[in-house]
């Protein structure tokens, strides 16, 4: 970490601002300024995007961009290339593979999603079947993923693959990053509960991935998976929001608009709530301050658990509120969004897209076992299937 702080930083970005006006200076041009000027992500390495300074700080920094009407980078169109793809890129990537690829992820020039999950492995990662086999200085990938985010909007993803099936599960894996316009990958959408369809199906049928897309070493892509996920639920789960905003906010206004509506019960069960997502705002605090002196830890877990939950039971308390209002749903037309937008959407829309919360990011089972084992430090579950070669598992 280098010895820039805040009243430094404070100086830069008003250097910064002084010689590229955000009224006058082209949107990308700006950005991409920022980027080289060390001032996106400031706990980055200098050259990379950052100064190499402390994390806590990224806040002051975007809070002055914010004042003076700069334009950001629309984080909510690729909140998984900067929230999972950047650091797993930056830890487990090589010089060139940070020069090709973090700049125009910052930038929003090139959106992200992520290839993981598949319609046969369930909950269980480790369980993958998508091959990736080496053909000179390629790596040909077949297989399907599912549940993926973005991948109509992608030009990238990260993609986890079955590179040695005589390996047990969690030692024949190889992570790559994968181009999304190459020839052999298929996105079809998944229509969901809601009406809409976030996220989609990937098909790969003879996708040739260079080796040098390759994101750590061969037979190693369960490690740089595991990084992947740690910062994944940190970023479903660690925000931090002002009080009262959120899901909180919208059933705390609903409560306001709608006094005839009101009953002591439901006037105790909104004040549990309350203070239940005051606590929750305050642990994603003391969450970013320990990445501020580490990186991401399996208490993100436990955060992104209890966030999905609470969601969960707040969109319910405000269709109980409403009553038969309610059942009222404003709009099935099918579509693909860009992000699941819950401000903008009526309580029949919130209800029904936060029962999806506690399946993305991890489900809350599979979470739970993070918790029992890596934060309480309870006996693990017995595995019969840890160390037999994979392609002898039952499936």
């Amino acid at each position: 970490m280098s010895d820039v702080d805040a009243t430094e930083l404070r100086g830069r970005v008003q250097e910064f601002l002084a010689a590229h006006s955000p009224e006058t200076t082209d949107r990308l041009e700006f950005l991409r300024a920022r980027f080289d000027a060390g001032l996106a992500w400031v706990h980055f390495p200098a050259g990379l995007g950052g100064l190499g300074a402390a994390r806590e700080l990224q806040a002051d920094v975007d809070a002055a961009f914010a004042e003076a009407g700069a334009p950001d980078n629309s984080p909510h169109m690729n909140v998984i290339g900067l929230g999972m793809a950047a650091p797993t890129i930056l830890k487990f990537g090589n010089a060139e593979q940070h020069a090709r690829y973090l700049r125009p992820l910052w930038t929003g020039e090139e959106i992200w999603c992520q290839l993981f999950s598949e319609p046969g492995a369930g909950s269980d990662l480790a369980a993958l079947s998508t091959k990736a086999v080496r053909d000179g200085d390629d790596w040909v990938v077949d297989g399907q993923k599912v549940w993926t985010s973005l991948a109509h909007e992608a030009r990238w993803a990260i993609l986890v693959t079955r590179s040695d099936p005589d390996q047990p599960k969690h030692k024949g894996l190889t992570y790559f990053i994968c181009d999304m316009t190459a020839p052999g990958v298929e996105v079809r959408p998944l229509r969901q509960i809601t009406g809409e369809a976030e996220f989609n199906e990937v098909f790969l049928s003879g996708v040739r991935i260079p080796d040098s897309q390759r994101l750590g070493d061969v037979g190693q892509g369960w490690s740089v998976a595991l990084g992947t996920l740690m910062n994944e639920r940190v970023a479903i789960g660690g925000r931090t929001p002002p009080r009262e905003s959120g899901l909180i906010g919208a059933a705390a206004e609903q409560w306001r608009e709608h006094p005839e509506k009101r009953t002591p019960g439901l006037h105790d069960r909104l004040l549990e709530l309350w203070v239940e997502a005051e606590a929750m705002r305050l642990a994603s605090i003391r969450l970013r301050q320990q990445m501020a002196v580490g990186e991401p830890g399996p208490e993100g877990s436990a955060i992104k658990s209890a966030f999905a939950e609470l969601n969960q039971r707040l969109t319910g308390y405000q269709l109980e509120l409403l009553g038969e209002e309610g059942l009222e749903y404003d709009d099935w037309t099918f579509r693909q969004p860009e992000f699941a937008d819950f401000t903008k959407r009526g309580p029949g829309f919130r209800y029904l897209r936060a029962k999806g919360n506690t399946i993305e990011g991890g489900t809350s089972e599979i979470l739970r076992n993070v918790i029992a084992e890596r934060v309480l430090g309870l006996p693990p579950e017995i595995r019969t299937d840890k160390d037999k070669p994979w392609k002898e598992l039952p499936r």
